[in-house]
């Protein structure tokens, strides 16, 4: 089940907790991928918070969200790289994105496993993607108070696994958003100190959502037969294969 863009806008930006999240989250983002010059980077679900920082040296930058969901025009003051499409069908031609982002795509899609199927379609050979789910085992899946407490909240196994499925290679994870989910004013002003202290111990508590970045490889067909031919091939049977002639004997 998505939630409506503009539940979703209201959020990111409208919230102090929202405009939180979105610092996490893109911080961690950018740790993973500090450039993406001359790249095309897309983004699916609800994304465009995350996408900010690619708009200056990326070559495209494209925004899909999900019918269900709707689709709002993005980035505000600049050209439009907002996408209406369907699910598991997107308007990109095979091959085409370098970098995908997935936030609140996965978890609420009605076919995860087709929406997989199209994000590897979409990456070209090399490409990279980070999907962001909620964390089944943290605070922010189990509250209705932010978008991470609707659709299927995924464990770390449960993610890679799936992922691989899809023949993606697993390449980093990690998890982030250990200040609770509340616009309390005593957890917002040391929300920096409960992310710090989750990154550093992370046993003392389980992280709001999971970012795993896989990547797309792409291995070369094999030809049939034997790999390389043989220099010096056995001659025993020859003589099976084209008989000759035996003289026939004077008496």
């Amino acid at each position: 089940m998505h939630l409506d863009v503009q539940d979703l806008k209201s959020f990111y930006y409208r919230s102090q907790l929202g405009r939180a999240t979105q610092t996490v989250l893109r911080n961690h983002l950018t740790h993973f991928w500090p450039e993406a010059h001359g790249q095309t980077v897309a983004g699916f679900g609800f994304a465009a918070p995350l996408l900010r920082p690619y708009l200056g040296d990326a070559r495209r930058v494209l925004c899909l969200m999900p019918g269900p969901q709707g689709v709002m025009p993005w980035p505000g003051g600049q050209e439009n790289v907002s996408v209406l499409c369907e699910e598991i069908h997107w308007p990109i031609q095979t091959g085409q994105i370098d970098k995908l982002v997935l936030l609140h795509g996965l978890e609420t899609c009605e076919q995860p496993s087709a929406l997989l199927d199209e994000c590897f379609r979409c990456l070209g050979p090399g490409g990279r993607a980070i999907f962001v789910v909620p964390n089944r085992a943290g605070l922010w899946s189990r509250s209705d108070r932010t978008p991470f407490g609707y659709g299927r909240p995924y464990s770390l196994g449960q993610l890679e696994a799936q992922l691989k499925r899809h023949s993606f290679a697993i390449e980093h994870s990690v998890s982030a958003l250990y200040q609770p989910p509340t616009e309390r004013k005593f957890w917002r002003k040391t929300a920096w100190f409960w992310e710090g202290a989750g990154q550093r111990i992370p046993i003392l508590a389980a992280g709001g959502i999971l970012m795993v970045e896989v990547s797309k490889q792409v291995y070369a067909p094999r030809k049939p037969g034997l790999p390389a031919a043989v220099s010096r091939p056995l001659e025993a049977l020859d003589g099976l294969t084209s008989p000759s002639p035996k003289p026939a004997s004077r008496q």
